[in-house]
């Protein structure tokens, strides 16, 4: 192999994870290649266009997955540089500090992280910088401690919404502001990037005011004369040497030519279903279930929260445009009935009738959709996926397979129940429905957005695929930074633990490098 194609280090994935650590390593002067199977998104007027963006899936994989083993499913993943950062909420929630602790469910047990919050402490802080996260410290009772506040000021209620704020807290309740990853300046609106539109949560951003792992990590960093980034470059497998030990080869398909490139550090960063995937699909004489796999692990312990989205129809107008401020955790833990935890609520960004007409029967009239739009309050609530080493992503005859069975299942029907009690003593709820936001109703199995789990991370090899730096076990040279890591999945939106952890096995991999 030429010198040209062996570099210091190999990103694959441009995510949350690996976007973060790609601008991580930047300034170390190593020589690094980043390899994205998928282009730069389009700038194109699509991209605030509801019926191209959540009716015919613009920009989500056609890929066709399979779950349990017969049933095609066409996955929620779009392959862009910056990954699903590209069309996410924007909302970076820190895991709760008792979430790093074994915590028990009533549909089982969360297991301990081998790492504690204040281990990750300072990378959140950090993630928040780099992200332009905008918040508000001290109103969430679940908060854990912070050294400092926001990098940025919340991002302000509208009217309406200040109203079910002040509601909730006559009722006793703790709103707070929702952390979004948003280049705004309510002081300076002429000079803003972010015009507080009403097309944010799920649509990508055409004015590039989004906290996204490309424009806040990908382009500086491949700006840098170090930073070799290759679009369009797939990698498809993953060799090792005759020991088995290390990687020695990334097999790479680049615009449908191979190529094979090596590095001294290869990480794997392509989401925890991919990232599963490449491992698997890797399998050779010294690896014959997988590279990273003597445990068996490789795969297993998949989930993507219990998801679902409410549409809370008052008779008061709400005319509020972005939405997406205010969020609640009161039930996380539980409430005064149920001494589990339930989980966790925020507003969505504000629906329309081509939201709503994707649940509703065809002959719906439009008229109809659109004013219950406009008197809807929309939320987005999420509960507790618990590790279950059966629900797990496999390669069979080379076609990619989700076995999963929902669990916890109680958890998320409880709060439910409990929120929708709340909006209604509060006359923001005379009827509520489901509502199709990303996908249906309770979010089904192609809906993976906050994918975790699958190379879980600890310190016994015989039952994890990583150690705590996130290197797979019995390879000195291979990571995989991404939600794969994930013991737990917690019940808040996991971007900014995944892009927190980047920067945690940044630091390692320089000091490593030298």
């Amino acid at each position: 192999m030429s010198d040209e194609n062996h570099f210091d280090v190999i990103i694959v994935g441009t995510g949350a994870g690996g976007g973060t650590l790609t601008h991580r390593l930047a300034q170390s002067g190593k020589r690094i290649l980043v390899l994205e199977r998928g282009k730069f998104l389009p700038r194109e007027k699509a991209n605030w266009d509801t019926v191209q963006v959540f009716q015919r899936d613009r920009y989500h994989t056609d890929e066709i997955w399979y779950a349990n083993d017969t049933t095609q499913l066409r996955p929620g993943v779009g392959y862009w540089v910056g990954g699903n950062t590209k069309v996410y909420g924007a909302a970076l929630f820190r895991l709760r500090k008792r979430d790093f602790e074994r915590v028990v469910h009533k549909g089982g047990i969360s297991p301990e992280w081998p790492l504690k919050y204040g281990d990750f402490a300072p990378y959140y802080a950090r993630a928040e910088r780099l992200y332009n996260v905008h918040g508000k410290r001290g109103l969430d009772p679940t908060e854990p401690e912070m050294a400092e506040e926001y990098p940025f000021p919340a991002v302000q209620h509208e009217p309406r919404i200040q109203e079910v704020h002040d509601a909730l807290q006559q009722k006793d309740l703790h709103p707070f502001y929702v952390p979004l990853a948003i280049k705004l300046d309510e002081a300076d609106r002429t000079n803003s990037a972010c015009i507080r539109c009403d097309t944010c949560d799920g649509f990508p951003c055409l004015v590039h005011a989004k906290g996204d792992a490309d424009v806040n990590c990908v382009r500086p960093a491949s700006a840098i004369p170090n930073v070799t980034l290759m679009t369009e470059a797939k990698v498809t497998r993953l060799h090792t040497g005759p020991s088995g030990l290390e990687v020695t080869g990334v097999e790479t398909q680049v615009r449908g030519r191979n190529h094979l490139f090596s590095a001294d550090i290869v990480v794997v960063s392509c989401g925890a279903i991919n990232s599963a995937v490449l491992l698997l699909r890797s399998a050779n004489h010294r690896h014959p279930n997988g590279l990273a796999n003597s445990s068996g692990q490789v795969g297993r312990n998949f989930m993507k929260h219990q998801n679902g989205a409410l549409v809370a129809v008052a008779k008061k107008l709400n005319p509020t445009i972005f939405q997406k401020t205010l969020a609640i955790n009161d039930f996380y833990w539980g409430d005064e009935v149920f001494e589990y935890p339930m989980g966790h609520v925020q507003l969505m960004g504000k629906v329309n009738k081509d939201m709503l007409g994707m649940d509703a029967p065809a002959f719906a009239p439009g008229m109809a959709l659109a004013q219950m739009a406009r008197h809807s309050v929309d939320w987005w609530l999420t509960s507790e996926d618990l590790p279950d080493p059966d629900n797990r992503v496999s390669v069979v005859n080379d076609r990619i397979t989700l076995r999963y069975k929902d669990n916890n299942v109680e958890a998320y029907d409880r709060l439910v129940r409990r929120w929708s009690e709340v909006l209604k003593s509060i006359d923001c709820g005379e009827r509520i429905i489901p509502c199709s936001f990303y996908f249906r109703k309770k979010i089904p199995l192609q809906g993976v957005a906050h994918q975790v789990g699958t190379c879980r991370f600890g310190e016994d090899p015989s039952a994890t695929v990583l150690d705590i730096h996130c290197k797979a076990h019995g390879l000195d040279n291979l990571y995989v930074v991404d939600g794969s890591f994930f013991p737990s999945s917690g019940a808040v939106n996991p971007a900014l633990t995944i892009a927190a952890n980047a920067l945690r096995v940044g630091d390692h991999l320089i000091d490593r490098m030298g």
